[in-house]
């Protein structure tokens, strides 16, 4: 086997690529080891002897199919993560989405007669204060001043 390093690093200079990626024609290895100028290299390139192999990025197959396991759940485990729950999930979203169940719900009590005007002001400006953590403190303190939590149609 010859020694084809002298000749692919002219090439690549010539070609202005990494070594790794000159091909040279496997049936024109003579003619390419006798080659031992930049013009001789220039003029093989031009004959299509020496070549430059295409450019390879890192394959997305393996991605895909972790992907798609994460979309099932696969993969989301304590193990897996990083950093506390707020660094996950955004604290002012996780606010917004119980903040605005509680005020439906109050705004569906004072509509069909369970709570007052009063009561509803009450109780919205309590939520807006955060007095109700969740959805069921709430239903769990309405309970417990007798208001019934399920309306009756």
């Amino acid at each position: 086997m010859t020694d084809l390093s002298m000749q692919k690093r002219l090439a690549a200079e010539v070609l202005g690529v990494g070594v790794s990626r000159i091909w040279i024609d496997p049936s024109r290895i003579e003619d390419v080891a006798s080659a031992i100028t930049r013009e001789e290299i220039k003029r093989l390139i031009k004959e299509g002897v020496i070549q430059v192999k295409p450019t390879h990025s890192p394959s997305r197959g393996r991605w895909r199919e972790r992907h798609e396991a994460r979309k099932k759940g696969r993969h989301r485990g304590p193990g897996r993560r990083k950093g506390d729950a707020t660094a996950r999930r955004d604290p002012k979203e996780e606010w917004m989405h119980r903040i605005r169940k509680i005020r439906r719900y109050l705004r569906y009590l004072r509509d069909h007669g369970v709570i007052d005007r009063k009561t509803y002001r009450k109780l919205y400006m309590w939520a807006k204060g955060g007095m109700f953590p969740t959805f069921s403190a709430l239903q769990r303190w309405l309970e417990e001043h007798g208001y019934p939590t399920s309306v009756k149609k």
